[in-house]
């Protein structure tokens, strides 16, 4: 439901913010006021091109911002958050057209193309009026209505459900029969799997084998280093470490007889002592481990050279190498099991076009029903608007592709004829915008509770008519105000009395400049509104009372 609608700059509009309600919002005023410029503006946020006409005169640009309550559309909170435009339950949609020309969009804060404004908004809301785009006038649109009519609900889940599961399948079959001719591709990933099964090592031998290759380059530099630090430690020169320890031991003992305060210097020196002789001891040890082996250095590093190959060649890490294996091991063991496979996957896809079959003529069955009682409801109420003898509709089509289709076995087209005589023509082919909105009206009407659209915008939908017919076009807004939020811009007094909610627009000028203003009116004001549609300039008692009785009749 659309919440609020903020404009500034926007044509003859300085700045505006209007909140609306649920039901029926009329909004009323005098010729040339610019009451469809809320109709323009909500236009432009849904996605339409922008102009730099619309860029109030003498400013830079024009901003536009509307909010809306998704409370109850599960599915655009979902594509909301799938897109990452989503704020914790916000919907906001705002537009800025410069006057250079240029525009910008953003959704809950964050820039967007109008393609994804354009998609958010044709679950918002939906604008009937001459000559704009409309969701009816789309064929997708089209048999999404028919279907949410004929209540079809559980059929065409199960038809969608069992046409992607075929599809699937005959990806995978695709996949495989074209793997199954590449008797080249079994043979290369045959080679490399046995060449990397024989080479590559899992990260941790990897590691254990660079380890292996350091030390063996190095034992000789490591063996002239333990022998220079065995004799540091306890060689024949008195100055070796061990030496210079129990002298300086014999020297603590000499000194302790004199001061028993240095006994901790005596304790440290001997633990010191002790710790050296372990560290020779330790020397000696590894020393006796190196091993100065010419051809296993070889080894090693013929090794890792084949590593390193492979590596380049597979254009992966030395440590990916055996991850690697097994993924090209995958692949082969698919292509030559990919004969045995794609029989099993056309014995189930063959099963699932009988399925499919059932399903979708079970869905045709029950298409055709419903288009003809949708027919009957909308030419019944085609009358009732104004349009005697005019005819709606529903034309069932067949697919031409005969793989299963996730929307079913058919497609629909709206037809209408409306004078008696004519032959009916598609709904998107009309002309008259005032009858493409009364047939709309007509539509949506006998539709009932069958869209998901939260707001539906109905600009002139009166064009042409009045009397008894005005006031039951205003009576089919007000009952689909019950359902959905209805914003209607009228000049009709039996259209407007049927409003929840009133809207007025006024113009005026100081001579320089133009502004127009909008406001919500109250019961008085609303009355006064009425009676100046109903009698001019000029309003008299009788226009007031009269225009008391329509509203009071519209809220029985």
């Amino acid at each position: 439901m659309l919440e609020s609608l903020y404009v500034k700059d926007f044509a003859i509009v300085d700045t505006a913010e209007i909140v609306f309600g649920p039901g029926m919002t009329v909004v009323t005023g005098e010729t040339g006021a610019g009451k469809s410029l809320l109709v323009d503006a909500l236009l432009l946020l849904a996605g339409g091109r922008a102009d730099a006409a619309m860029v109030r005169h003498g400013c830079d640009r024009a901003e536009l911002t509307a909010a809306f309550d998704l409370t109850a559309h599960a599915g655009l909170r979902e594509w909301l958050a799938a897109e990452d435009l989503d704020e914790g339950g916000a919907c906001q949609l705002r537009r800025v057209i410069r006057s250079e020309g240029s525009s910008r969009a953003w959704i809950n804060g964050r820039p967007v193309t109008l393609t994804q404004i354009k998609t958010l908004a044709s679950g918002l809301i939906e604008i009937h009026g001459q000559h704009e785009h409309q969701a009816l006038l789309d064929r997708a649109q089209q048999l999404e209505l028919l279907d949410a009519f004929g209540e079809h609900e559980a059929e065409t889940a199960q038809v969608a459900r069992i046409a992607q599961a075929w599809r699937g399948i005959a990806a995978r079959i695709h996949t495989l029969a074209q793997g199954a001719d590449h008797e080249e591709r079994i043979q290369w990933l045959a080679h490399q799997v046995e060449e990397l099964d024989r080479h590559a090592l899992t990260p941790e031998a990897l590691s254990a084998l660079e380890e292996h290759h350091r030390r063996l380059a190095n034992a000789g530099q490591l063996l002239q280093g333990c022998q220079a630090l065995a004799e540091r430690l306890d060689g024949d020169s008195e100055y070796a470490l061990l030496h210079l320890a129990a002298r300086a031991q014999s020297e603590t003992a000499r000194l302790l007889a004199l001061d028993e305060r240095l006994a901790t210097v005596g304790e440290l020196i001997d633990a010191a002592q002790i710790q050296l002789a372990e560290a020779g001891v330790a020397l000696q040890r590894h020393r006796a481990s190196l091993d100065l082996d010419p051809e296993r250095l070889a080894e090693a590093e013929a090794q890792l050279g084949k590593l390193h190959e492979l590596a380049r060649k597979h254009r992966v890490r030395m440590p990916e190498l055996k991850a690697h294996a097994d993924t090209l091991r995958n692949e082969l063991d698919a292509l030559r099991g990919a004969g045995a496979s794609i029989a099993g996957l056309r014995k189930e896809q063959n099963r699932l076009s009988a399925d499919y079959a059932n399903a979708a003529g079970l869905l045709t069955v029950k298409r055709m029903a419903t288009a003809a009682r949708l027919a009957d409801s909308v030419s019944a109420l085609m009358a009732e608007l104004g349009m005697h003898g005019g005819r709606f509709e529903v034309q069932i089509e067949p697919q031409a592709d005969d793989e299963p289709d996730p929307q079913g076995a058919e497609r629909c087209e709206f037809l209408v004829s409306a004078n008696p005589g004519q032959p009916p023509r598609p709904l998107r082919k009309v002309a008259s915008g005032g009858e493409l909105s009364r047939i709309s009206l007509a539509i949506e009407v006998a539709a009932l509770g069958s869209d998901a659209i939260g707001t539906m915008v109905f600009d002139e939908v009166d064009a042409g008519i009045g009397g008894a017919v005005a006031e039951v076009v205003g009576q089919k807004l007000r009952a689909l105000g019950g359902r959905c939020q209805v914003l209607c811009v009228t000049h009709l007094a039996q259209v407007a009395a049927q409003g929840h909610h009133h809207l007025r627009v006024s113009k005026s000028s100081d001579g320089a400049a133009t502004q127009t203003r909008i406001v919500a009116l109250d019961k008085t004001t609303r009355r006064e509104e009425i009676a100046r549609m109903l009698g001019g300039v000029e309003i008299t008692r009788e226009t007031l009372v009269h225009a008391k009785q329509m509203l009071e009749s519209a809220a029985r």
